[in-house]
C-alpha cells in the first residue's frame, strides 16, 4: 500500500541524493573513513525509501537485478580483488595501485584493488540489506 503523498514527493527528492552520497562514501572510503559497507547501507537506504513510499512491488520492478543476484556478484568481486597481489608475489588482499589519473574536475583520482574490493562489499551490503527488508516485508 503507497504511503501518504508528502512522503512520495520527498522520496523524489531524497532517494537520488542518498544514492549518490553513497557514491561518495563508496570513494572516499579506500583513503578515509567510509567505503563499501556505509555506502552500501546508504544505496540500501535509498532504496528502501523508495519501497516504503511506493511498495516493494514498484521496487521490484525497477531493480535492475535481483537482490541475492546483488549479493552474490559483490561477494564474487570482493573475494576476486585480492587475486592480483598473487600475481606479484604479494600476500593475498594486498593492494596494488595503479599510478594516479588526473580527471578535469575531480582531480587526482587513485585506482586500485582496495576500491574494487569496497564495491564488492558495496554491492553484497545493499544486495543482503534489501533481500532482508524484502523478506519482512513478505512476512507483515
Amino acid at each position: 500500500m503507497p504511503a501518504a503523498p508528502l512522503l512520495q514527493i520527498a522520496t523524489r527528492y531524497l532517494a537520488p541524493i542518498l544514492a549518490v552520497l553513497s557514491l561518495l562514501v563508496l570513494y572516499r572510503g579506500h583513503n578515509l573513513p567510509g567505503g563499501g559497507f556505509i555506502g552500501g547501507l546508504l544505496l540500501a537506504a535509498a532504496i528502501l525509501l523508495v519501497a516504503i513510499a511506493e511498495g516493494w512491488d514498484v521496487v521490484n520492478k525497477k531493480l535492475p537485478v535481483d537482490p541475492l543476484t546483488l549479493l552474490t556478484l559483490g561477494l564474487g568481486i570482493a573475494l576476486l580483488s585480492g587475486l592480483p597481489s598473487l600475481f606479484f608475489g604479494q600476500p593475498y588482499l594486498t593492494g596494488q595501485w595503479l599510478p594516479g589519473l588526473e580527471l578535469p574536475i575531480i582531480g587526482k583520482v587513485k585506482l586500485g584493488t582496495p576500491i574494487v574490493f569496497d564495491l564488492g562489499v558495496y554491492f553484497a551490503v545493499t544486495g543482503f540489506t534489501l533481500k532482508c527488508a524484502n523478506a519482512f516485508a513478505e512476512e507483515s
